[in-house]
C-alpha cells in the first residue's frame, strides 16, 4: 500500500511540474506578444495625432499620398451594389478609372445607410482621403465616414497588449500554483483546490476585465476608457488575488495531543 501511495505521489509531482512548465511557456509567449504589440503603439499614436490634426488641402490640386492634409477626390460611380464581405453585407462602390489612390479601391459603405439609397452608377461622388486612407464619402449633401480610420489603430493595439498581459499574469499565477502542488506532493500532501479548475473559474478570472473594458468604452472616449479600464481592473484584481492566496494558504498544523507547548514544559521544570 505504501508503494502505491509513493507511486501516486511521484506521478502527481511529475504532472504538477509539467503543468507548471506549460503555464510558464504560455505566459512567456503571451508576454512576448504583449511586448511586441506595445512596441508598435507609439507609432500608431503619432499617426493618430497627425490624422486628428489634419486639415483640408489648399485648393483642388492633387496632393501626394504622404501629405498630411485631407484631399477631396471626385469621381464617377462605375458600380454600386450590396455584396457579402465575410459574414456582413456592405454597399460596395467602385469609381470609374482613372482616379488617384486610394479612391481606385472599392469603397465599402453601410448597406443600410443613407448613401446606399442615393448612390447609383453614373453619378458623381466625393471621396475624402488622408495619406493613403479613405476617410469618408459624400454625395448630394449626405456624408458617411468609413470604418478602419487611423484614429482606431492605437487603442486597438493597446487593447490587444493589455489582454495578452492580463492572460500572461493568469498563466504565471497558474504556474505558481502548479509548483506549489508539486512541492506539497513531494511531502505526501497533495493540494486539493477549493475551487476546482473549470468553467466557473475561467469565467471568473477572464470575463470581468473584458466586461470592464466594454463598459468603459461605452462610458468614456478612447484613451480615457483605456486608462479607466486598467484602473478598475486593478482595483478588482489586486484585493481578490490577495484574498484568494490567503484563503488557499496552508493552515498551521495543530499540535498533537501528547505534545505540550514549550512554555508549559519550562513552567513544569
Amino acid at each position: 500500500m505504501q508503494t502505491v501511495d509513493m507511486w501516486v505521489s511521484a506521478r502527481s509531482r511529475r504532472q504538477a511540474w509539467r503543468h507548471a512548465a506549460a503555464w510558464t511557456l504560455l505566459g512567456s509567449a503571451l508576454l512576448a506578444v504583449a511586448s511586441g504589440v506595445s512596441v508598435a503603439v507609439p507609432e500608431r499614436v503619432a499617426t493618430e495625432k497627425a490624422f486628428l490634426a489634419a486639415r483640408p488641402c489648399d485648393g483642388d490640386r492633387a496632393a501626394p499620398d504622404t501629405a498630411d492634409c485631407l484631399r477631396t477626390i471626385r469621381g464617377t460611380v462605375l458600380s454600386a451594389e450590396n455584396v457579402k464581405s465575410g459574414k456582413a453585407t456592405v454597399f460596395r462602390v467602385r469609381l470609374r478609372p482613372p482616379v488617384p489612390a486610394p479612391a481606385d479601391q472599392a469603397l465599402d459603405l453601410d448597406s443600410h445607410g443613407d448613401l446606399s439609397e442615393l448612390i447609383k452608377p453614373g453619378e458623381e461622388v466625393e471621396v475624402t482621403a488622408w495619406r493613403n486612407v479613405e476617410v469618408s464619402v459624400r454625395h448630394d449633401g449626405v456624408h458617411e465616414t468609413l470604418p478602419g480610420l487611423p484614429d482606431e489603430d492605437a487603442t486597438g493595439f493597446v487593447g490587444i497588449a493589455l489582454a495578452c498581459a492580463w492572460l500572461a499574469a493568469l498563466a504565471f499565477i497558474a504556474a505558481f500554483g502548479s509548483v506549489r502542488r508539486a512541492h506539497r506532493a513531494a511531502t505526501g500532501r497533495p493540494v486539493v483546490p477549493r475551487v476546482p479548475f473549470g468553467v466557473a473559474k475561467c469565467v471568473g478570472v477572464v470575463v470581468p476585465p473584458f466586461a470592464v473594458a466594454l463598459c468603459a468604452g461605452r462610458i468614456w472616449d478612447t484613451w480615457t476608457a483605456v486608462v479607466m479600464a486598467v484602473i478598475i481592473s486593478a482595483l478588482i484584481a489586486v484585493p481578490v488575488t490577495i484574498l484568494a492566496l490567503r484563503w488557499d494558504r496552508e493552515p498551521t498544523p495543530a499540535p498533537l495531543p501528547d505534545q505540550q507547548p514549550d512554555t508549559a514544559l519550562s513552567g513544569s521544570g
